[in-house]
């Protein structure tokens, strides 16, 4: 099968990707963002919202620079196809539980994580009992980029109490709500 490399994979190879050492593979990327989820939660959960926007933004951009790394340098494997999407998805429905909840409100919240739940159980029924490796679509690509940037927005709404921030993070986030919703369709999942 072959792999469509984007402009943004091209990109991020002629830029961050080279940055990082040779013997870094995209599943090692992928590992370190799990791991990165826990003191999110703590920077979170103690309001040190400066410093948790800066780790989740920085665990959040993993997300682009594994696939890219997998992509451009011929590494994707099953491993990756699994556990990529479900680190993505652990990082954005915690923080969505802390955040979204507490800024927006509970509904939200509980919409992207139920969404979120949703598409990982389905990928893993497909690949545990019809043998199906779900692929990533660009609907669900546009979605984690959307939920990205309203938390992020949100985050800084907590910082600087700028009420347009609120709006805007508002609106990203049910439009991320939209391209998750779309790529519940787009896989094959309802």
């Amino acid at each position: 099968m072959s792999v469509k490399i984007t402009l943004s994979d091209k990109i991020l190879a002629k830029t961050f990707l080279k940055l990082l050492p040779e013997w870094v593979t995209p599943n090692h990327i992928t590992i370190a963002r799990f791991l990165s989820i826990p003191f999110v939660v703590i920077l979170l959960t103690g309001e040190y919202y400066k410093e948790g926007i800066v780790l989740f933004v920085i665990s959040a951009f993993t997300d682009a620079l594994d696939g890219a790394l997998a992509r451009t340098k011929h590494q994707i494997t099953d491993w990756g196809k699994m556990f990529d999407p479900l680190a993505d998805k652990l990082l954005v429905g915690i923080v969505a539980a802390i955040v979204v909840s507490k800024f927006i409100n509970i509904y939200l919240a509980f919409t992207i994580i139920f969404i979120e739940l949703f598409l990982i159980l389905n990928a893993y029924y497909k690949k545990k009992y019809q043998n199906i490796v779900v692929q990533a679509e660009i609907t669900g690509k546009i979605k984690m980029i959307l939920q990205s940037l309203g938390i992020s927005l949100l985050l800084l709404y907590a910082i600087l109490s700028i009420p347009v921030l609120l709006l805007v993070a508002t609106y990203i986030l049910y439009l991320a709500v939209f391209f998750a919703l779309w790529s519940l369709i787009v896989y094959k999942s309802i």
